[in-house]
């Protein structure tokens, strides 16, 4: 993977960049954990390379936190500041459109890169799609206008993090504003189902094949429908 150093203001940040093979169908940008960029993370980035996207793991933080409880501390400091939390993602937008001028732009992301890729739909960054993967679905400013992109969200109905009052909540949330939404809950499956290493949560690994496998092969085909001529 590439290595790519872009800004946010005075803040230096680092991103990891997954070329396909031939011309780009379309850029993007791959929003991590809270741990920053993870072999998972890059595993996922490195498919889409494959699919014909050009992908650009984003970066939270300038740095890789130490541990859990720094990163922790990192992603508070953060996103205490709604405004200050969606500037920090518009600068990986703004990093990719550098390396793609004119191609179209999409977003993903896990956990809490999950929480990420909603936060910029409801800033309503110019974003064919969003997908979210056992994202955090609150937000410090719900959105009050239209959202452009289509959104997917891969839910685990098991997930501690997201209880189904948080869902029923980002459902009104979208229908106020008359998003264009997908929803896919998977029965069982707890938080970091697309993770296959240990989880630093939790100590274990909480991966989920099939959901995985689901959930890919669902942002796929949203890609493929918004992205057609």
């Amino acid at each position: 993977m590439e290595q790519v150093d872009y800004r946010d203001g005075d803040k230096a940040l680092t991103g990891w960049l997954a070329r396909p093979a031939g011309m780009p169908r379309a850029a993007v940008a791959v929003f991590p954990t809270i741990m920053n960029t993870t072999p998972a993370v890059e595993d996922k980035a490195r498919l889409l390379a494959e699919a014909g996207y050009l992908a650009l793991i984003a970066d939270f933080y300038g740095e890789m936190p130490a541990d859990f409880a720094a990163a922790g501390a990192l992603a508070d400091d953060l996103r205490k500041d709604t405004g200050q939390y969606r500037n920090r993602l518009a600068a990986a937008l703004s990093a990719l459109h550098g390396l793609a001028p004119g191609l179209p732009q999409c977003a993903i992301g896990f956990c809490m890169g999950g929480q990420a890729v909603l936060e910029l739909a409801r800033a309503d960054a110019n974003l064919a799609m969003v997908a979210s993967f056992h994202g955090l679905l609150e937000t410090g400013k719900p959105a009050d206008q239209a959202i452009r992109a289509r959104i997917l969200v891969c839910h685990g109905d098991a997930d501690a993090l997201v209880p189904r009052d948080h869902v029923l909540r980002f459902w009104e949330e979208m229908d106020a504003v008359n998003a264009n939404w997908h929803f896919h809950s998977y029965s069982g499956v707890p938080h970091g189902f697309t993770n296959p290493n240990v989880s630093p949560l939790t100590g274990q690994s909480m991966h989920d094949p099939s959901a995985d496998r689901q959930s890919w092969a669902a942002m796929m085909g949203l890609m493929d429908e918004v992205l057609e001529p």
